[in-house]
C-alpha cells in the first residue's frame, strides 16, 4: 500500500468499480489533511476518484470533480456532516465545491469558482 501524505493511502481514492483508477488531486489531500487536522480524527474516503462508466452508473454528474480526482465524499469519524460542512465552508468561504449530504461531506478542488449545497 501506498501512502500518500500523512493520513492516507493511494488505495483509499480508487474508483469503486475496480478498474484501477486510483489518483487524487494534490490539492483535494492537502484540504483531507487539513480536515484530519482539525477534527483530530480518522477521516474516511467514501468515493474518490471515478472512471467515466463508473460515474455514469451511479448517477453522477456529468462533469464531475470526482471523474478529474479532485473530489472526495467523506466521513468523518465520529463527527456529524453538517459540522464537518459547516467547517469546510468557513475555512473555504471563496473556494471549492462543498455538498452537504446525511451521511458524508463532499468537497471538491474545483478552479471553476465555489459551489455549495445541501443534497
Amino acid at each position: 500500500m501506498t501512502r500518500i501524505s500523512p493520513n492516507f493511502q493511494r488505495h483509499e481514492f480508487a474508483c469503486s468499480c475496480g478498474c484501477g483508477f486510483d489518483t487524487v488531486d494534490s490539492e483535494t489531500l492537502a484540504v483531507l489533511e487539513e480536515v484530519r487536522g482539525h477534527f483530530d480524527t480518522p477521516v474516511i474516503v467514501t468515493s474518490g476518484c471515478r472512471c467515466p462508466e463508473y460515474n455514469a452508473q451511479i448517477g453522477g454528474a456529468e462533469h464531475s470533480q470526482h471523474k478529474l480526482g479532485r473530489a472526495a465524499d467523506i466521513q468523518v469519524k465520529g463527527v456529524d456532516p453538517g459540522e464537518v460542512h459547516a467547517y469546510l465552508v468557513e475555512l473555504y468561504p471563496g473556494r471549492y465545491g462543498i455538498g452537504r449530504y446525511d451521511t458524508f461531506t463532499h468537497v471538491d478542488t474545483r478552479t471553476d469558482g465555489p459551489a455549495r449545497w445541501n443534497g
